[in-house]
């Protein structure tokens, strides 16, 4: 290409392309190696480096009183960083802060900002000096241990690296954004590090599994709780990982309330707590996280505590699982172990880093040692001259009387005894006191030290052994000087663990409102009467509400709601909250996707697991049936899953857990029931519609429906106004399916339609409940055994309620059983008005 000269210099033609090319890779190398990256040695990035060497020439060392800021930052920013002075005191005050950095390399005096987010006070009145712990990044630098370079206007020098007496990359870590690539080192505790780098020494074979040992893992300032240790191990191996890091927070009972409360005591590293409490507010307002009746920080100088007081129908281990989720009290840290390594950014794993940090204190002893015996030697050498000429000192005095000038004396004393030009100097500069004995011995016991010193010198440098034992006593002597406990716990990931391992597997009784309110209970709440008593309130309501289902079950278990238009929802019970005996509870569309003007729910079933040996065995309200295995309902969708397929005016009344050979018996509103050999029904899928069961007469309708399984069983009826009775099985003969059925109980109007059907065992008790909220609990042998046909004794007085549900409580032989085959149920059933 030709040239054209222009003002007396030269424009050379360039594409442009190539132009963009090169200079981008130059700003982006020099973002790389001058700005974003620390160096493997020291683990410092250039500002920081800066920062800290400007600190040591401006002696603003731990024993001297503090500084202003704005000194320091003037000195860093015209000497060494021309690059502002707002990024310089960020870097001094993150250096200085100790919930940002886990050993604070700078001591601040003054507003350093807080873990709220606050920002530092401006550096004209904050002050500053070195830590003490800095000190051991500068020691010895002056004895020509590092290399230094010209400064960005050539006029003076800086280190390329400090010293750097202990692995400040893994202590302190490291984080920056380069172009291209970033890095994002976690802090280590010191003791655990220094323990893992004289142990690679020591094994230079050592693996990186046996080196964790040592070092378990990152140790953050703000402390908190990493979860498990897969993301620890891939980062130490590949140089790249990620983990989650968990507040700590524990859950205490109030004193005088008796309510609870989850204190937060510790945060995941870097999170701002101020807007960790403006997010837990902000999802309160919007009811994604329901039962936090107050929330108040109550941090001050003696440590982080924010409070959050808790609904007496919450499960604190819920909601807290909930903050963890949908907050950073639960936080994920990416590491990327990436540093430069001679100038060139490499990912690294945990024994490399160690390995570069190893070298380089080899490195710095050895060119230490260097130093200090050419100090030694030369310190020996004119200590050489003052001997001989102690020796011979009525000569040496006669030379220097009798020669011209300086110059002439030194000169004669080198040709006469040999000397070189600084022995020479050092004795024409020699003062008459050390002439006296006392000074003649203390030369002649200088010597001799200095002669051990050389020979110990020179023995280091010939053996990597003892470099690396000074290295090692150095290290142990920084490790008993600011070794401290570790801050971060290390737990198992309990991500994957379900949330019922915490929770106590308690039986509880689940009560749900005509209109939709849900509630658990422990079932201990309520206490077995005599049959007549009257009861006690077992759900607050208002007045055009009652309560119409009950079931008992356990915290554990699965739940699944069956709703009249044949779809079935699924939750664990310890998801549904917990209120007072009078609570009216939570409202059932905050728990599950149903519209409440088109279903209800019906039917419950608590089950363990899907297990291939069982069916669910359905009834309508028109009397049609349908058997499908019960696997082929494991699964769990927002809006439901399709249970059966119903005709339009039809709706599901009961589902039931079957096995083979059982025997079914179904319930009509008028008294009329049918049993028949559940084998009768073909085995279906999920969404058939199913066969008749029963055929009903006009304006009948199926009210309940049971599974006989044992002979010794009873059959237990119950009426709306009260009316029950036992009834030996054998008295319902078994029938086809299909059939009209044969009376169940005689009803009249004392006792009010039929409600329902129970197939109970002499040890089981009964828990009836009416439209009005009035429970009672009473043991099935306090009601009479009667005959098919008979209309029953009062079990409850109703008054001007009516009962609408029945539900069994299984005895402890019953839940042994159950427990066994893995697998329980329990069912309501309900009568509207």
């Amino acid at each position: 290409m030709s040239t054209e000269e222009i003002q007396g210099g030269k424009v050379l033609p360039r594409e442009i392309s190539e132009e963009l090319r090169k200079s981008f890779i130059d700003y982006s190398m020099s973002v790389i190696v001058s700005r974003a990256l620390p160096d493997v040695r020291d683990g410092l990035k250039p500002v920081h480096r800066r920062i800290i060497y400007t600190l040591h020439e401006l002696g603003m060392t731990p024993n001297k009183p503090f500084s202003k800021c704005a000194r320091l930052v003037g000195d860093c920013m015209g000497k060494f960083h021309p690059h502002g002075d707002s990024s310089i005191y960020d870097a001094v005050v993150r250096l200085a802060q100790d919930f940002s950095t886990r050993y604070p390399l700078v001591e601040g005096h003054g507003n350093f900002g807080s873990v709220d987010g606050d920002s530092a006070a401006a550096m004209r009145y904050t002050e500053a000096r070195m830590s003490k712990i800095t000190q051991y990044m500068l020691a010895d630098i002056e004895k020509d241990t590092v290399d230094f370079q010209p400064n960005y206007d050539e006029r003076l020098e800086e280190p390329k690296v400090l010293p750097a007496k202990f692995p400040n990359l893994l202590v302190n870590g490291s984080s920056g954004i380069a172009v291209g690539m970033a890095t994002n080192i976690p802090p280590h505790n010191f003791v655990e590090v220094i323990d893992g780098t004289i142990a690679q020494m020591d094994n230079p074979d050592i693996e990186i599994k046996e080196l964790m040992t040592y070092i378990k893992g990152p140790d953050f300032p703000t402390g908190a709780t990493i979860m498990g240790t897969e993301g620890i191990i891939s980062a130490y191996n590949t140089g790249k990982g990620s983990f989650k890091i968990r507040a700590k927070a524990h859950i205490e009972e109030m004193e005088k309330s008796g309510k609870m409360r989850i204190i937060v005591t510790e945060l995941p590293y870097m999170v701002n707590k101020a807007r960790l409490v403006e997010k837990i507010a902000e999802l309160v307002r919007e009811k994604r996280i329901e039962g936090i009746t107050d929330l108040r920080d109550e941090s001050d100088r003696t440590g982080m505590r924010v409070v959050m007081e808790l609904r007496r129908d919450i499960n604190p281990q819920v909601l807290l699982n909930q903050l963890y989720k949908h907050t950073q009290m639960e936080d994920s840290f990416g590491v990327n172990l990436l540093a430069l390594v001679d100038g060139q950014p490499k990912v690294l794993n945990l024994k490399q880093i160690i390995h570069y940090f190893i070298e380089h204190q080899k490195d710095v002893i050895t060119r230490r040692t260097r130093f200090e015996l050419n100090k030694a030697e030369a310190e020996a050498h004119i200590l050489e001259g003052l001997r001989i000429a102690l020796d011979y000192i009525d000569e040496v005095i006669s030379i220097i009387r009798t020669s011209s000038d300086e110059q002439n004396a030194k000169d004669k004393l080198m040709t006469r005894f040999g000397l070189s030009d600084k022995q020479s100097q050092a004795i024409v500069d020699m003062r008459l006191k050390r002439l006296t004995g006392l000074e003649r011995e203390k030369i002649e016991e200088q010597y001799k030290k200095l002669q051990e010193t050389i020979a110990f010198l020179k023995a280091v440098l010939d053996s990597e052994k003892m470099v690396l034992d000074i290295i090692k006593q150095e290290l142990q002597e920084v490790k008993e000087k600011f070794g401290d406990e570790r801050r971060t716990e290390i737990s198992f990931d309990v991500s994957h663990m379900n949330i019922e391992d915490l929770i106590d597997d308690e039986e509880v009784v689940v009560t749900m409102s005509h209109r939709g309110y849900i509630k658990r209970i422990p079932l201990s709440t309520y206490k077995s009467q005599r049959r007549g008593g009257r009861g006690v309130q077992g759900m607050a309501t208002r007045e055009e509400d009652f309560v119409e289902h009950l079931f008992t079950t356990t915290a554990h278990q699965y739940i699944l709601f069956f709703t009249t238009r044949g779809k079935v929802y699924r939750l664990k019970a310890y998801e549904i909250p917990e209120a007072g005996r009078t609570g009216k509870g939570t409202a059932i569309v905050n728990l599950l996707n149903i519209n409440p003007s088109e279903e209800q729910i019906t039917t419950a079933l608590c089950i363990r697991e899907y297990n291939d040996d069982f069916h669910l065995f359905m009834a309508t309200k028109h009397g049609i049936v349908k058997k499908t295995l019960l696997r082929e309902y494991n699964s769990s969708r927002k809006d439901g899953l399709i249970a059966i397929s119903l005709h339009e005016d039809d709706e599901l009344i009961g589902v039931r857990l079957t096995k083979a050979d059982e025997h079914i018996i179904m319930a009509t509103q008028k008294g009329l029931c049918i049993r028949f050999a559940e084998s009768d029904v073909r085995q279906m899928g999920r969404t058939a519609h199913g066969v008749k069961g029963i055929s009903l007469s006009e304006k009948d309708t199926v009210v309940s429906m049971d599974v006989i399984y044992e002979e010794d069983a009873e059959i237990l009826s119950m009426t709306e106004h009260g009316f029950s009775k036992r009834t030996n099985p054998s008295e319902y003969r078994v029938q086809g399916r299909g059939g009209k059925g044969i009376i169940a109980s005689r009803l009249t109007e004392k006792t009010g339609l039929l409600v329902g059907l129970k197939v109970i065992v002499p040890d089981d008790d009964i828990m009836i409940i009416t439209d009005d909220g009035i429970i009672i609990r009473q043991e099935v042998t306090g009601i009479s055994k009667q005959g098919r046909s008979a209309q029953g004794v009062m079990a409850m007085r109703t008054g001007e309620s009516k009962v609408v549900a029945i539900a069994k409580v299984a005895n402890k032989e019953d839940n042994e059983e159950l427990e066994n085959e893995e697998i329980e149920a329990t069912e309501i059933e309900s009568n509207e008005e």
